[in-house]
C-alpha cells in the first residue's frame, strides 16, 4: 500500500481533542437549553398570584332573567 500515507501520533491526537471538545461543548449546550429559567421554579409557580386570587367574577343567571324584573 502507501507506507506514507499513515498519520502521525500528533494527528491523531489532535482528532480525539477536537472530537472530545467537540462532545462536551454539545453537552453543555443541551444541559443550558434544557435547564429551567432564571426566577420561575416549580414551588413559585404552585399556584395563583395574590392578585389573581383578588379578582371579582360576575355571574349571570343561567335561568337568563335578571334581578331588576319583577314578575307581571
Amino acid at each position: 500500500m502507501y507506507p506514507d500515507s499513515a498519520l502521525s501520533a500528533a494527528q491523531l491526537a489532535i482528532m480525539a481533542v477536537v472530537v472530545v471538545v467537540s462532545l462536551a461543548v454539545w453537552l453543555i449546550a443541551v444541559a443550558l437549553a434544557a435547564r429551567q429559567p432564571r426566577g420561575t421554579s416549580s414551588a413559585s409557580n404552585a399556584g395563583p398570584s395574590e392578585r389573581e386570587t383578588a379578582a371579582t367574577v360576575t355571574r349571570l343567571p343561567s335561568d337568563g332573567s335578571t334581578a331588576g324584573k319583577t314578575a307581571a
